[in-house]
């Protein structure tokens, strides 16, 4: 018998066809199965996310509320210790249980309108406070507060800032100052420390900080207090902003549980889509006819729709094949170009194209042709309606891909932009004419402002160069002036070359002040600024027999300023005062200007011009620093409101009131402080 092994039977050989046979299908249902299974899962687990996620927003809109709605209880707290109380042993009372009710308040001070303290009383739990660096040294901040909330009659909070304690440890706080205004005038205000870690634990419900980590942060990041029962995963997060009376923070929730857990009793579950999803195969093996059929039938009615939306459009489509014959177009581009559809069809060079473009266009499209990618951007280009009028339009190509995925050509979108390029040129028009325009504007604002700062120099140089006349003498035969004379004509011509020189400073410091850009800012004494229009208040004064007092603490404060303008606010304000005094019912015995400076703080510098005429009614008052607006026959209006420009520009601001005792008149104005430069060493060679 031979070796050679015997064939399988006919038998084996089908059954292991058979047993193979539906391998694929079961590969398939297997797999859809687990795709199912695992896209169940992964939707399961983004629900859990989002509802994490969603309840953190909750609850961080929730705490923000309440601590937006604890520091108004605050400022209503402070507000009524304000007004219920008054000096003496019943304030400490009524502070000291406004710090046992409301513990996030450390301290309460009162203080004077010079933002001095006059009494303070701070909570137990934190005794040792400002023992570290004292709160004079720490007061900045609550100044800007106080002087923000005066200005505006209404509490202000200061920025939050580090108050340090014994050890290293220390604590992020923030001032509050509430003003208390009596017809106008802030006489006491209250200013409230309040620790922002206990502001958190007193504003935060438990069942919020029991499952999340509450943080304070700045806007860059910085963290300012937090509280909870632990830190957080740092995966579910919410923000959201506290802005309360230029308190400015942002809450942050942190979500102590992570990542949220898997889908309980897996395996009942996975047995479950198992079963669900095999039934969904049965039920499609069984319906595959109808669904083919169905299938079909929807095909037909999205090009029915699809045919009905194209010819909707007022886009205009347009498709070419790959050797740049046109295919198809929609009723919107034959309506753009004025030609039908059939005069279009087939055509390689379209009878849109202008004719002397023929040659440009052709080349483009070969080039397009020989191309994989359409251009990222759409590109504009001219057209030809059928009377011959040229139109600009924009195109947007994208490739037309066939069933094995290979290009067959070209869809383009073309947008007629005629219209939208008409408008461009007007609005081009207009803004050239609004440019124009403002440009005479800014000449105008030039002159006025050039016209009334100048009338004073060059009065001043007129009275000098007529006194200088008066002292020479009139013909030739006259003797020679003597020597005191010819010393007072030569002072005379100082004055004129000075204020000559001041003119040259205007004209220069309101052509920048005009331009609004940045000026140059000196380190100036006070006494510098005095000095310099002295000359100018005694000579108008000498007319009136006004007499003029300076009052200059020693050392002068020194200002950082534009020295020229705010000369010109000095000049401005005394000579105003002096006119107010020039009433012939008034002796001139009571015909005084006073010139102070004080120091306000090491930031600013205070400068006053009082004088004691009849004051300012209340109807002029309202708009006396509104331009144009004067009482004055030759006046033009606009002095008052270029120094509260010139004065706000710097930083400051300009205000008046009536005199303490009645008479006359206060101008003042704040300028800010500059430390004055120490010289530098000088060295000499032995």
């Amino acid at each position: 018998m031979s070796d050679m092994p015997l064939p399988d039977p006919p038998s084996m050989i089908f059954g292991l066809s058979r047993r193979w046979r539906g391998t694929p299908l079961w590969v398939a249902l297997v797999a859809l199965v687990a795709l199912v299974l695992a896209a169940l899962l992964w939707m399961t687990w983004q629900h859990e996310q989002a509802q994490v996620q969603e309840s953190t927003e909750t609850a961080a809109q929730a705490a923000a509320a309440d601590v937006r709605q604890r520091l108004g209880d605050d400022m209503q707290a402070l507000q009524r210790l304000l007004w219920q109380s008054a000096d003496g042993p019943g304030w400490h009372l009524q502070a000291e249980a406004l710090l046992r009710a409301n513990p996030e308040i450390i301290r309460v001070e009162r203080r004077d309108d010079r933002f001095a303290v006059i009494d303070a009383v701070r909570s137990p739990a934190y005794p040792q406070q400002f023992s570290t660096i004292p709160r004079s040294a720490m007061s900045v901040d609550a100044e800007i507060a106080c002087a923000t909330a005066r200005r505006f009659s209404a509490p202000a909070f200061s920025r939050s800032y580090f108050l340090p304690s014994a050890g290293g440890l220390g604590l992020e706080v923030v001032d509050l100052c509430v003003p208390q205004s009596v017809e106008g005038r802030t006489d006491t205000t209250l200013v409230a420390t309040l620790a922002l870690q206990d502001l958190l634990r007193e504003a935060v419900p438990p069942e919020v900080t029991r499952r999340h980590e509450v943080l304070l942060v700045e806007s860059d990041g910085t963290r300012l207090a937090r509280t909870g029962a632990r830190r957080g995963a740092g995966i579910f997060m919410a923000d959201r902003l506290v802005d309360i009376s230029g308190f400015t923070a942002l809450l942050r929730l942190d979500n102590l549980g992570g990542r949220p857990p898997l889908i309980p009793n897996l395996s009942a579950a996975l047995v479950v889509m198992l079963s669900a999803a095999l039934s969904g195969v049965l039920v499609v093996l069984l319906h595959d006819v109808r669904r083919r059929t169905a299938a079909e039938q929807a095909l037909a009615e999205a090009l029915a729709f699809r045919k009905a939306m194209e010819d909707s459009l007022v886009t205009g489509l347009r498709a070419r094949s790959s050797d740049g014959r046109i295919t198809h177009v929609n009723a919107a581009f034959c309506q753009m170009v004025g030609f039908s559809a059939e005069e279009l069809l087939g055509a390689t060079v379209p009878p849109y194209w202008p004719p002397e473009m023929v040659e440009t266009y052709t080349r483009r499209q070969a080039e397009r042709n020989a191309g994989d990618t359409p251009p990222r951007e759409g590109h504009e280009t001219l057209f030809m309606r059928r009377g011959g009028e040229r139109f600009p339009v924009l195109i947007f190509e994208a490739p037309l891909v066939d069933a094995r995925g290979r290009r067959s050509g070209w869809m383009s979108t073309v947008l007629d932009v005629s219209a939208q390029r008409r408008i461009e040129e007007l609005s081009r028009q207009q803004q050239e004419k609004l440019q124009a325009a403002a440009r005479l504007a800014t000449m105008g604002e030039m002159a006025t402002l050039l016209s009334h700062e100048l009338n004073q120099p060059l009065a001043a140089i007129a009275s000098y160069a007529t006194g200088s006349l008066n002292l020479m003498p009139a013909t030739e035969a006259d003797p020679p002036a003597d020597l005191e004379t010819q010393l007072m004509i030569r002072q005379a011509m100082v004055r004129m070359a000075e204020q000559a020189e001041r003119a040259g400073r205007v004209i220069r410091s309101v052509h920048q002040f005009v331009r609004r850009r940045e000026r140059l800012r000196e380190n100036v004494r006070t006494t510098e600024l005095i000095e310099a229009v002295l000359p100018l208040v005694r000579l108008a004064a000498r007319r009136s027999h006004t007499r003029i007092e300076v009052d200059i603490p020693e050392p002068p404060p020194r200002v950082s300023c534009d020295r020229t303008m705010v000369e010109q606010v000095l000049l401005n304000l005394a000579r105003n005062g002096i006119q107010a005094m020039e009433d012939e019912a008034m002796a001139p015995a009571g015909r005084e200007l006073r010139l102070e400076v004080r120091a306000q703080g090491e930031r600013w510098v205070e400068l006053r011009i009082i004088d004691r005429g009849p004051g300012i009614p209340q109807e002029i008052a309202r708009q006396l620093f509104t331009p144009f607006f004067t009482t004055k026959p030759e006046g033009m209006g606009i002095g008052l409101a270029m120094c509260r420009t010139v004065v706000e520009q710097h930083g400051g601001a300009l205000d008046f009131e009536a005199a303490p005792d009645g008479r006359g008149t206060v101008f003042r104005f704040t300028l800010p402080a500059s430390v004055p430069t120490a010289p530098p060493l000088s060295s000499s060679s032995p």
